[in-house]
């Protein structure tokens, strides 16, 4: 097959002038795989589009209904826990005699609800409403329902409602305010008496305006339901508080059936249920998104279409500069032909004709000449290189799953385990905030104490610290991590929570322009052999060994000669480590940050 289509091209082109062979030959190598190969690349970009911007958009609803469930279910907790507390059933239950035993229970009130309403934003007003003739009118947080205006209405007529809804919990909008979100409760006991309700006024911007708001680059809409098919939160907030037979996604509503998403009349819509009977509805135009398709086909062809121009462009010139050279060649051979051997043809070009046109030249002019050829090639290797990327840790999740653990942690009334989780949270926030080396000493300081609580829940009443901190060092500047490791060996190697009277003292002076921490302990002190590698710069013990390697590494290459280390330690006595580094009262630039 290969030789008969061989033989076949040989005899089409066999009666062809030169012109014609360069139109074949362009058609068949350049133009024709050209464009087979366009329109394949065209089509299988537009399938592979298409399926990722599913993909994608299926992701992005379930991260959407993910956060929103988050969100929801971080409020419903707060409210929950107060309307389900049993020391404020008790009081709003009470009977009171005198004046002080009801300012007592609205201090109560205020002291334990105030400070727990703000632990979320969007918070604008949380408010305990009773019933119990013989508590207070109205303290700061407690009040009793009257036929006054508030944000949403009537006092009386919301708390009616309230009450004589079968929903113990319910969201609602603000009837003309699309900007706000109401969260009643009722605050009931164990056997369902109901002795008041929750009022909490959210803002709707900062609890789903930024979920909700141009979801999609535009093209599509978010709608946050309830158990009633109502609309508590969307895109389009003209829509909060209608039910969705009502709005215009109720043609989709009525034809997703028992579905979890259908394609119709050229949208994509899709539903994804959160705890409980909520749910989280999408409304993607899928005529936009095919319309980013479209761009990127157009883009395939107009490039396509650019190099075949650009390829034909160099042809063209690359065929009329042969087809002169060789007529040029024709007619000095002729000259040849009829005896003048005095002819010369002018050589710019090196390449097969120009060597052509060389040798012509010495065989008419210098006969017996050796044929020197004029090639050189020189071939250059260029080595690239890779560089890993580091994965790092994301600190809101971290600090996302610290908080919820401090929530289970309130909710439980674990004091010791919302102590522990506050010192954690400080810690890491510290330890994983990697945008500068540079921090205030206060902040150091913050990142010691909150190591320090860590250690104290773990060897309670062991271990006394002392601290002997200047106020005016506070607003000064320093490197991060030079106190807590060293704080870090006297639990560690030094094992100080095993001495009686056992004591770490931490002092931060100034003294001109130089500031000096020192940590002293008496601990069970360090190896005369450990202790004189450490001296020398070496690496002691496992990785760093006691850590003060890094420390003094980091001294010399921020602070250079300015930068201090010093170690004192005697075995079954103590240690003692003094830091001095520069006076910085503004934010330094110093050698490396990153």
């Amino acid at each position: 097959m290969r030789h008969w289509i061989e033989r076949y091209i040989i005899h089409l082109t066999r009666t062809m002038n030169l012109r014609r062979k360069f139109v074949v030959f362009y058609g068949l190598v350049v133009f024709i795989p050209t464009v087979i190969l366009g329109l394949g690349a065209g089509y299988l970009a537009l399938q592979n589009v298409r399926a990722n911007y599913m993909l994608t958009i299926n992701e992005a609803i379930r991260q959407t209904t993910q956060s929103v469930g988050f969100r929801k279910q971080s409020y419903d907790l707060l409210v929950n826990r107060t309307g389900t507390d049993g020391e404020l059933i008790s009081r709003l239950a009470r009977t009171y005699e005198n004046w002080s035993e009801r300012i007592e229970s609205v201090n109560y009130v205020d002291r334990s609800f105030q400070v727990m309403s703000r632990y979320l934003p969007g918070i604008d007003d949380f408010t305990i409403y009773h019933v119990n003739p013989t508590l207070v009118e109205d303290g700061r947080l407690l009040r009793k329902p009257a036929h006054r205006p508030f944000t949403g209405g009537d006092e009386g007529v919301w708390y009616d409602s309230v009450m004589e809804s079968p929903i113990s919990l319910q969201w609602s909008e603000v009837p003309g305010e699309n900007t706000k979100l109401v969260v009643s409760r009722k605050i009931t006991n164990t056997s369902g008496y109901v002795f008041g309700a929750i009022y909490m006024l959210l803002d709707y911007g900062s609890v789903f305006g930024e979920l909700m708001d141009r979801p999609f680059n535009g093209a599509g809409s978010l709608y946050l339901l309830d158990e009633h098919n109502r609309i508590v939160a969307a895109s389009n907030r003209g829509m909060i508080g209608q039910d969705v037979a009502n709005t215009t996604i109720s043609k989709f509503w009525e034809n997703i059936g028992d579905n979890d998403n259908i394609t119709y009349e050229g949208n994509y819509f899709a539903v994804r249920h959160l705890n409980g009977e909520w749910k989280v509805a999408a409304l993607v135009q899928m005529r936009q998104l095919e319309k980013q398709s479209s761009i990127i086909v157009y883009s395939i062809v107009a490039i396509t279409i650019f190099f075949l121009l650009l390829s034909l462009f160099l042809v063209m010139i690359v065929f009329k500069n042969i087809v002169i050279r060789i007529r040029k060649l024709g007619t000095r051979m002729s000259n040849i032909a009829e005896g003048d051997f005095n002819v010369w043809l002018e050589n710019r070009n090196r390449d097969e004709l120009g060597d052509l046109e060389i040798m012509f030249n010495q065989m008419a002019g210098r006969l017996g000449n050796l044929i020197e050829l004029l090639s050189s090639a020189k071939l250059k290797e260029k080595e690239s290189s890779f560089q890993a990327l580091q994965a790092q840790i994301n600190p809101h999740f971290i600090y996302n799953s610290l908080s919820l653990l401090q929530w289970r942690a309130l909710d439980q009334g674990d004091q010791v385990q919302v102590e522990a989780v506050e010192a954690l949270t400080t810690f890491y926030r510290f330890a994983l905030d990697n945008k500068s080396n540079i921090t205030f000493i206060k902040n150091e300081l913050e990142h010691v104490r909150a190591y320090l609580d860590i250690q104290q829940l773990r060897y309670p009443e062991r271990v006394r610290i002392e601290w002997e901190i200047e106020e005016e060092v506070l607003e000064l500047y320093s490197i991060k991590l030079i106190l807590q490791p060293i704080v870090e060996n006297s639990y560690i190697h030094g094992r100080i929570f095993t001495r009686s009277d056992a004591c770490i003292s931490i002092s931060i002076k100034r003294y001109h322009h130089m500031i000096h921490f020192q940590v002293r302990d008496n601990g069970s002190g360090i190896e005369p052999a450990t202790l004189a590698r450490i001296h020398n710069g070496e690496q002691a013990g496992k990785g760093n060994g006691y850590g003060l390697l890094n420390i003094s590494e980091r001294l010399s290459l921020y602070f250079g000669n300015k930068g201090k280390f010093e170690i004192e330690s005697t075995l079954g006595v103590g240690t003692v480590v003094t830091i001095q580094l520069p006076v910085y009262a503004e934010k330094p630039n110093i050698r490396w940050e990153g």
